[in-house]
């Protein structure tokens, strides 16, 4: 079935031909979550196994990141990629040709978040720092972390994603729209999700909700509406799509279909399938998103050492305010400082910078950490430095990454694991 995905829409997000488990194939073991949760949780890898058993489901498409430095690594590959074909094989799936879907995740705190999945054009992405192309990382990408993805991605017939990517949408025109349709669009899958991820629904949008949608999308990408919005020059290029989740994988993605065009010189672009990849789309102004600071301890270090070197750096102040704040906890005691001479536009973002370079000087050991409480713990140890940063408001995250180039790493967390993408749509990525 051909593509023709590139026409002359002026965004970078279209329809696709989505693959959906049949409805006898669709169970609670049918969708896993992001392979890059639960990292340090073995166990919960072992109960999702126990919970699929011999059932068909998204952990045999999938490599959870768990295993990506065990030794069968490249056996679990392999069999991943057999998976995938055999299901094809099997007729285990319905094709919607040209589709977008619509969907409603209750998340385990039990709020609605919506979404709104469809293929993002690879032409219109660059994770470099400074890009200015409309898809845009939002956090420094480490070229380290594609290689091994690539293993999995080449050589596989088909794509699932755990990519979300945000808007932002203060109006609401995109997305939200779609609610009031419900009732006259087609349901495509209706489940619970395994250990507390809540459940999730998806609808079929029809065309004229698709055009409706890709105007919306354009409006936001308009260059004089986008220049008014943020208080910019006119001419500046607009981001209309930050990455929220995924961002690796969408890297991995990027660099594949590279490799793809060089090794296919002469090939049809427009509308080869590797050309685009399955994301969500999520407005950022959802209730149902959250961000939460991401904070740092430092350890074999020498803190009173490195306070005093980021107080002179930083111009670090207990007695005079200003927009960066942080918490440092040193010896049992937390201190409030103010940052007078900040490097980025985030308070994060000029910890970050002079950290790096800190360390990379002196040595030590940096960690990112959840939750303040965990933090203060950590800081009890000897040679130990806690750094509490302050959430980031939604407001900050496109005006930051228009004037940064992109966030510092782990700024920011959207959500709890339990709440990342579950996988449910797959798609082909090769003839």
């Amino acid at each position: 079935m051909k593509n023709n995905q590139a026409t002359a829409q002026k965004t970078a997000f279209s329809a696709a031909n989505i693959l959906l488990p049949k409805k006898e194939h669709q169970s609670e073991a049918w969708a896993v979550c992001a392979c890059d949760q639960y990292t340090g949780e073995p166990a919960y890898w072992a109960e999702t196994e126990r919970l699929v058993g011999e059932k068909p489901s998204t952990l045999r498409l999938i490599l959870p990141e768990l295993y990506l430095e065990e030794n069968d690594v490249t056996e679990r590959i392999a069999a991943i990629q057999q998976t995938m074909r055999q299901y094809l094989i099997d007729d285990m799936f319905d094709e919607y040709p040209a589709a977008m879907i619509y969907v409603e995740r209750i998340q385990s705190d039990g709020l609605c978040r919506a979404g709104l999945v469809g293929t993002i054009d690879l032409e219109q992405y660059n994770y470099e720092k400074g890009s200015i192309s409309p898809v845009r990382a939002t956090e420094a990408t480490v070229a380290e972390r594609i290689p091994p993805r690539m293993r999995i991605r080449s050589g596989a017939p088909m794509e699932l994603p755990h990519i979300m990517i945000l808007l932002d949408d203060v109006k609401k025109a995109v997305i939200e729209p779609l609610a009031e349709k419900k009732s006259s669009m087609q349901i495509v899958y209706d489940t619970n999700l395994m250990q507390g991820g809540g459940s999730i629904k998806g609808w079929l949008v029809p065309a004229d909700e698709q055009a409706r949608i890709l105007a919306a999308l354009e409006q936001l990408g308009d260059p004089a509406v986008f220049a008014e919005k943020y208080h910019l020059p006119e001419g500046t290029a607009p981001l209309v799509y930050a990455m929220g989740d995924g961002n690796h994988s969408l890297a991995t993605a990027k660099a594949y279909y590279e490799q793809w065009k060089a090794a296919h010189p002469n090939a049809d672009t427009a509308n080869c399938l590797p050309r685009y990849a399955l994301v969500e789309l999520v407005n950022l102004h959802s209730p149902a998103l959250q961000f939460e600071a991401i904070h740092r301890i430092l350890m074999q270090i020498d803190p009173e050492a490195l306070l005093a070197d980021m107080t002179a750096a930083l111009d670090l102040r207990t007695d005079s305010e200003s927009a960066q704040a942080m918490e440092i906890i040193l010896n049992g005691k937390i201190t409030k400082y103010f940052i007078h001479k900040p490097t980025s536009n985030l308070t994060v973002g000029s910890v970050q910078q002079f950290l790096d370079a800190w360390l990379k000087e002196n040595g030590g050991k940096i960690d990112y950490i959840h939750g303040a409480d965990v933090v203060a713990k950590l800081a009890e140890q000897p040679n130990t430095m806690g750094i509490l940063l302050p959430d980031m408001r939604k407001s900050e995250l496109f005006p930051t990454v228009i004037a940064d180039g992109a966030l510092p790493r782990k700024t920011f967390s959207m959500g709890h694991a339990a709440d990342k993408r579950f996988y449910m749509e797959c798609r082909k990525i090769e003839e």
